[in-house]
């Protein structure tokens, strides 16, 4: 392995893909807490509120300033908004109301998948030897803690019209990661985010109103309100400000692969929340899905104006 790959990947510059399936999956597991309490339209327009106004002082100068480039590629930023703000989160709040913790994070598994199949089919991306055994490799390794080490398990699972939706919602992302391989490199990160926020209310808001016609309100209580406070800063700012840096930095391929690290940190999370201990196959799928990253990672060199054009 050359030095210059090799002082990349243990690059501080991986956090970058690292903390997103962190933050996320805190996501999944406060969206299935709270599910019957707030309704999925609430729970999806208000941390998108939370979230704007943690990101409105830093992006509104360069959110004047690119206003030309954002009527330039206004469908861009529509596709972006509707694909990872509006869709994404708000059919897997949907989909949390009628399927299960462990189908929802066999799904959620899916994400690099369809990013690596979706980007041959249609964004003429090819992919390597290497970059396809680390991607089967990694995938193995979720099914290794989703099936708890049982493949039986797998065979026995049956999936529901809640799977269908969260599944929906893996589709949109990966196309989300796909087109932010289109965005300008002139074009500033955190702005661009503000953008995709307030493009995002344009469908999130009569979403909402539809959900209140229907007699469906939250219940506002400490824990609610936790809930939404952490959505509306972890999972939504800092999660996708650092996933688009890490899509331009490292290609939608590789940081797409990183996603498969969700189902591990909710185990994590689960030890640590909610008392769950840590078993055997735990392990295993652990260094099936790093050991699968690395190999996807290693030998690609990145292209001098990848940065420019994703």
């Amino acid at each position: 392995m050359e030095p210059r790959a090799r002082k990349q990947f243990i690059s501080p510059a991986l956090l970058l893909i690292l903390l997103p399936p962190l933050f996320w999956a805190g996501n999944f597991i406060t969206g299935r807490a709270v599910h019957s309490i707030v309704p999925p339209m609430t729970l999806s327009l208000w941390r998108w509120v939370i979230a704007m106004v943690c990101v409105l002082p830093f992006a509104w100068k360069p959110m004047c300033r690119d206003y030309r480039l954002y009527l330039t590629h206004k469908w861009l930023i529509v596709r972006l908004s509707l694909s990872g703000v509006v869709a994404f989160n708000s059919l897997v709040y949907v989909g949390l109301h009628q399927t299960s913790a462990s189908n929802a994070l066999l799904l959620n598994s899916f994400i690099p998948v369809l990013i690596a199949l979706f980007g041959a089919a249609f964004f003429n991306e090819k992919l390597r030897g290497v970059q396809t055994f680390g991607l089967v490799l990694s995938f193995v390794g979720v099914l290794i803690i989703v099936a708890r080490g049982d493949w039986k398990m797998l065979i026995a699972f049956s999936f529901s019209r809640g799977d269908i939706i969260v599944f929906m919602a893996m589709v949109a992302f990966a196309f989300y990661t796909l087109w932010l391989r289109s965005v300008p490199p002139s074009m500033d990160r955190v702005g661009l985010m503000g953008a995709q926020i307030a493009t995002a209310f344009i469908f999130l808001i009569p979403l909402w109103l539809v959900e209140q016609a229907n007699g469906q309100f939250a219940q506002w209580t400490p824990i609610s309100l936790m809930a939404l406070a952490y959505l509306g800063v972890f999972p939504s700012v800092l999660a996708y400000l650092m996933y688009n840096l890490g899509v331009a930095k490292f290609g939608a391929a590789r940081a797409g692969l990183c996603i498969h690290l969700i189902p591990v940190f909710g185990v994590v999370l689960a030890v640590i929340f909610l008392n769950e201990s840590l078993h055997t196959y735990h392990a295993a799928g652990l260094i099936a899905i790093l050991i699968g990253i690395r190999l996807a990672m290693k030998n690609r060199k990145i292209p001098a104006t990848s940065q420019q054009q994703k």
